[in-house]
């Protein structure tokens, strides 16, 4: 079936750069920020741009507990910069990455990203947010505008460093991805970051973390924490943020000249946060989620036409911000796009002509009705569905019953699918939520499949909460 929305590929951004002056012996380092041609609007403009396309593209973690969590952690760090690394235009934010990679990359202008599998990794609330007052410092210090600032002799431009950049967060191929996405070789120049900018980010972030409350050292720890991932494929933010030498001891050093007293651990809310992520199941690598092409996958090829692997036994909560959440099997992917979710197993989603497709799972998601009688707006939405999927006619009518306590209606779509040749069974289930909006839960799979998930919808349905 032709999913209701479809996205594009993956774009993503990240950034770098300062000066550094050290300050006599028993003080805290001093730290200069680099010359800049550029005002801060531009930092603002091109960091809002990349953000646009990374939420677009990369499958964010919509948990409104996890969220608000790295989001208060951020702001907390984001108070305690510097003053004269203020800068009034920047708007700070938080979003969790649903991959298990160790990785965190920052934008111009203040949004920031942080992968799940950095919440994992850390030992305590002070090693995650050491990673994330590391990513804060090279917003503050406006490092890409200065990386263009300084590439302008090579007479390059703003918009072409920002393109030679985007994307190289993705995945472990990172100087594939640049050879392929770039042809004035900037893109690695950009991205293999030097010691000493490195030294800098560091020195900056454990300043940043001692005026937050938080000791300095657990950023060292993090470090120590990260190389020991290493031998369970490669921590991947080490890959764009390399060890200038001597960084733990570094970080030590300006850690025993900050001087914290009774430092903030908030171990029982970080613990409390991570058991939280252990009942979601497994997140995918970033590799995964490049070879899938993204929240609608666009390089991952047609879907297999023969047996895909059954639903797993084994669930996990997947929560849709305020407005729903639900009960999956383990092994379905979270493929998300503007106003919906599928969750479909490997093999059962792809491009077929430039359409995004799967055969079998489930997709969840509103539409505006025109009407506030929910069978005119079902109808509504059953002739558009139609519209896009040709081969399938309604084999029922309208049965009533209820979801998640509501009233809804519930009718059966089926034709041979093109994709696989097969008869494809379609239930659609559909409600009314209070803003009028029409909230529609779709399950798909083959006639001769159906029996292996009928059993996951139906413990799909009976998860399901809706709060709209």
């Amino acid at each position: 079936m032709q999913a209701v929305e479809r996205q594009k590929p993956f774009i993503v951004a990240l950034t770098l750069i300062v000066a550094l002056v050290v300050a006599p012996v028993g003080a805290q380092t001093r730290i200069s920020a680099p010359s800049n041609r550029y005002s801060t609007r531009d930092d603002v403009r091109l960091g809002q741009e990349a953000a646009r396309e990374v939420e677009r593209q990369l499958p964010l973690l919509r948990d409104e507990l996890v969220q608000d969590y790295v989001e208060r952690v951020g702001q907390r760090l984001v108070a305690a910069i510097p003053p004269e690394f203020q800068h009034p235009e920047f708007r700070y934010n938080f979003k969790v990455v649903n991959a298990r990679d160790i990785n965190a990359f920052a934008l111009p202008g203040g949004p920031l990203y942080i992968n799940r599998g950095v919440i994992e990794a850390a030992r305590s609330e002070g090693e995650m947010a050491g990673v994330m007052a590391h990513e804060i410092s090279h917003i503050a210090l406006r490092h890409g505008t200065a990386q263009a600032t300084k590439a302008q002799s090579a007479k390059f431009q703003l918009p072409a460093i920002a393109g030679a950049v985007l994307g190289a967060i993705i995945g472990g191929g990172l100087g594939d991805i640049i050879a392929g996405g770039t042809q004035t070789g900037l893109g690695l120049y950009f991205l293999k970051y030097s010691r000493e900018y490195e030294t800098q980010a560091d020195v900056l972030g454990a300043q940043i973390m001692a005026r937050a409350g938080y000791d300095p050292r657990d950023l060292a720890n993090m470090f120590r924490t990260i190389e020991r991932e290493s031998g369970r494929g490669g921590p991947e933010w080490l890959s764009s943020h390399p060890n200038p030498g001597n960084r733990y001891e570094r970080i030590e050093r300006e850690a025993a000249m900050l001087r914290v007293s009774n430092p903030i651990r908030n171990a029982e809310e970080f613990e409390r946060i991570k058991a939280h992520l252990i009942t979601m199941g497994r997140a995918p690598s970033m590799a995964e989620i490049q070879r899938g092409g993204g929240r609608y996958p666009q390089d991952s090829g047609r879907p297999r036409a023969g047996r895909v692997e059954p639903p797993s036994s084994n669930y996990r909560t997947y929560t849709g911000g305020t407005l729903f959440s639900v009960s999956v099997p383990d092994n379905w992917r979270e493929l998300s796009g503007n106003g919906a979710v599928i969750f479909a197993p490997d093999g059962a989603y792809g491009q077929v002509q430039g359409q995004f497709v799967f055969t079998h799972g489930v997709q969840i998601g509103t539409v505006r009705a025109s009407s506030s009688d929910l069978r005119r707006a079902t109808d509504e939405f059953i002739a558009s569905l139609v519209q896009g999927n040709a081969y399938l006619t309604e084999r029922s009518g309208y049965q009533r019953g209820y979801l998640s306590g509501r009233e809804a209606l519930r009718t059966r779509l089926s034709g041979q699918s093109y994709i696989t040749g097969r008869t494809e069974v379609v239930d659609v289930y559909t409600a009314l939520l209070n803003n009028g909006d029409l909230f529609y839960l779709i399950t798909v799979a083959p006639d001769n499949d159906y029996s292996a998930f009928q059993t996951a919808f139906r413990n799909v349905l009976r998860s399901l909460r809706i709060n709209g």
